[in-house]
């Protein structure tokens, strides 16, 4: 039911939350920015875990705070101008998720505080200085796991016992995204398989990506990336017909007929960056307050692609699930 409930919200908040900024000027209500890489539809959940959080918090979206909420739906050039606007509006806080987002607002301004609820690796695209001290406007939580990507492939292992050649795609124009690659091809070699890099930039490379890997490969492993989650229908379209099973870091690509994933919980890193906003509001400030990581990894699977596949999920497997999609 709070899901239905928040789809209406979001539904009319790009037009209502600008009438209700308008109506409450006078009342100066502090406003927060919210720009995402992705969709709304993927956002839903992760939203209501940041919107409850921060009315625990004291923090009334239309009472005592205003959220505008924009969307780039998986087109990083929307992101710019999105940044520029904030900065116009002169919001009070920014709040983003994801790497290129980040970026692209610490680009437009280094006064406005920012709060990154997932960035692979935020010392590396220069978000913040360190995870200690983030120096600067921003800080937040970092997605930066070394040992996820080797987990991650050695449970799809567990699920292909036959895999040697794995598929790794990535979009290599995401510095979060190459490092996670890195770090699966690293764990390919370890593992004694063999990995086939496949990469994507644009959503017209999924097609060609795909017809490089027929006949080559036992399974994908998709890097986390703004591009791959809009996509996510299509990727795992394409792998199902071409019987690949897929390994994602989030639950939201097992939702779109995945096979499974390992990762954090991204409500849960919503749910702690409204800490990170309401600190701020109260006066704290950004290089202040140390990054933090991740500290819940959920483990989904869905029984009907393991089905459609031909697999069969080990029991032991199962039991280990923080969710099964059936």
């Amino acid at each position: 039911m709070r899901r239905r409930k928040f789809i209406t919200l979001l539904g009319g908040a790009a037009f209502a939350g600008t009438l209700s900024a308008r109506a409450q000027e006078p009342r100066k209500l502090p406003t927060i920015g919210y720009l995402s890489p992705t969709t709304r539809e993927l956002d839903v959940p992760r939203l209501a875990a940041f919107v409850e959080r921060l009315r625990d918090l004291g923090w009334i979206e239309g009472r005592t705070i205003s959220i505008e909420y924009r969307w780039a739906e998986g087109r990083n050039e929307r992101l710019a101008e999105t940044a520029a606007e904030f900065v116009r509006r002169k919001v009070d806080v920014i709040v983003t998720a994801a790497t290129p987002p980040s970026v692209a607002i610490k680009q437009a301004t280094s006064v406005i505080p920012i709060v990154f609820a997932a960035v692979g690796d935020p010392v590396g695209a220069g978000v913040v200085d360190s995870l200690a001290r983030p120096g600067g406007n921003a800080t937040g939580l970092s997605l930066q796991a070394t040992d996820a990507a080797g987990k991650r492939i050695e449970l799809l292992r567990e699920v292909v016992p036959d895999l040697r050649h794995l598929a790794i795609m990535a979009n290599t124009g995401n510095p979060s995204t190459l490092l996670d690659m890195r770090e699966a091809q690293a764990a390919t070699r370890f593992l004694g398989l063999e990995a086939v890099t496949s990469e994507i930039r644009l959503p017209k490379d999924i097609a060609s990506a795909f017809d490089a890997l027929k006949g080559r490969v036992e399974a994908l492993y998709v890097c986390n990336d703004p591009l791959a989650a809009t996509n996510r229908v299509r990727i795992n379209t394409v792998a199902l017909g071409m019987r690949l099973p897929t390994m994602f870091l989030a639950r939201e690509y097992v939702e779109a007929a995945g096979l499974m994933s390992y990762g954090p919980n991204f409500n849960e890193l919503f749910r702690r960056a409204a800490d990170f906003v309401d600190k701020i509001l109260r006066g704290a400030k950004p290089a202040d307050l140390p990054v933090e990581q991740p500290t819940k990894f959920d483990l989904v699977f869905n029984l009907t692609a393991a089905k459609a596949l031909g697999l069969t999920i080990p029991p032991a497997l199962l039991a280990r699930a923080d969710e099964v999609i059936e």
